[in-house]
């Protein structure tokens, strides 16, 4: 049994909203989710799994007949889902009564029940979210039954306030594969048994590393089950180290060289400035983000004393000690705090 296994797609995001890149990036979430089908068409994909937060909210009406006309081009697979903390099944809302392909399973419960695919001898687990947070455990005392040979788990959750998850109970509950959905990054809890897929494309800026679904490969006695990067782009962190030579032109110039040599890919940037910079010198961060697909710049730089000359000059009074002390603590904070002292000291000498 061939299965794929997706979760937070989060459909009608727009990730870093009000940058030049947001609405392709809301694109690209809806392109990556309709790769996905062309994979189950192309490989003939068995099961698709959905563990929750296939739409960023509460869907339209129109994003239900989009998404289920996708379905309806994978005939072969029989398509499982669940609704997580962001499309929950809301009160009179329009996934709680629309009329899905035949293919299409939507395990609506408030609490897990259990659906029997015949024609894959499975039996397929979960429930759906009625409300934005779930505190109370959904998953701990559900366990596999009947005459099924395979038994999977949907499930999303695993924070305090969306629905915990007691992973040893999981681990020894007997499924043969469980599909987890709500944190990002994806994760083996188990190997070949249990994991988080992550969200198929990073949504928060802070989504770092690779985003995609798991594949899963089902036969007899054996479980295969392995990552699959697949989203476009990344966010990733840029450490830029300067001197207190470099002037704003100098570092722009440098940032935009970087940025050049990542030209091929759209991946995202946390620049991240470290280093000795003039004490004369203030970097302007909005001239820097706006020289490329920069989502956050972080000015980590301390402006550059010669300690030791200082330490001749102030000898004897409230610096002078003040050097000394904070010297000898020899760390990282430390230093942060003396290089951050000298500028309040100095400033007011």
């Amino acid at each position: 049994m061939k299965i794929i296994h997706i979760a937070d797609v989060h459909l009608g995001a727009e990730p870093d909203i009000g940058c030049s890149w947001s609405e392709q990036r809301k694109t690209d979430i809806w392109e990556s989710f309709r790769k996905v089908i062309d994979r189950c068409r192309k490989e003939n994909t068995d099961l698709l799994l959905i563990a929750g937060d296939l739409f960023h909210r509460p869907p339209l009406k129109r994003e239900l007949k989009e998404v289920n006309s996708y379905f309806r081009s994978i005939p072969k697979t029989t398509v499982v889902l669940v609704a997580g903390n962001h499309d929950y099944l809301r009160r009179g809302g329009f996934f709680d009564d629309y009329s899905w392909n035949d293919n299409v399973v939507v395990l609506m419960s408030h609490t897990c029940e259990k659906v029997e695919i015949s024609k894959l001898n499975l039996a397929v687990y979960g429930c759906s979210y009625y409300e934005r947070e779930v505190p109370e455990p959904l998953y701990d005392d559900i366990e596999p039954s009947g005459l099924c040979r395979y038994h999977i788990l949907v499930a999303h959750g695993g924070d305090a306030t969306h629905s915990p998850i007691d992973r040893r109970r999981l681990i020894n509950a007997g499924f043969d594969y469980v599909a987890l959905g709500h944190i990002h990054k994806p994760e083996i809890i188990a190997k070949n048994r249990i994991a988080y897929s992550g969200s198929l494309e990073p949504i928060d800026c802070n989504d770092f590393g690779s985003h995609g679904y798991m594949e899963v490969i089902l036969e007899k006695d054996n479980i295969q089950a392995c990552f699959v990067p697949a989203a476009v782009c990344e966010y990733k962190v840029m450490d830029l180290v300067v001197d207190e030579t470099n002037t704003q032109y100098d570092l722009e110039q440098l940032l935009a060289g970087h940025l050049a040599k990542e030209a091929g890919n759209r991946n995202i940037f946390h620049v991240h400035l470290s280093g000795i910079r003039d004490r004369s010198v203030e970097f302007d961060l909005e001239r820097l983000k706006n020289l490329g697909r920069v989502v956050r710049v972080r000015d980590d730089t301390h402006p550059y004393y010669d300690l030791d000359e200082l330490s001749r000059i102030y000898e004897g009074s409230l610096i002078g000690e003040f050097i000394k002390r904070m010297r000898d603590l020899d760390d990282s904070a430390s230093e942060k705090a003396l290089y951050y002292g000298l500028d309040a000291l100095l400033d007011n000498c």
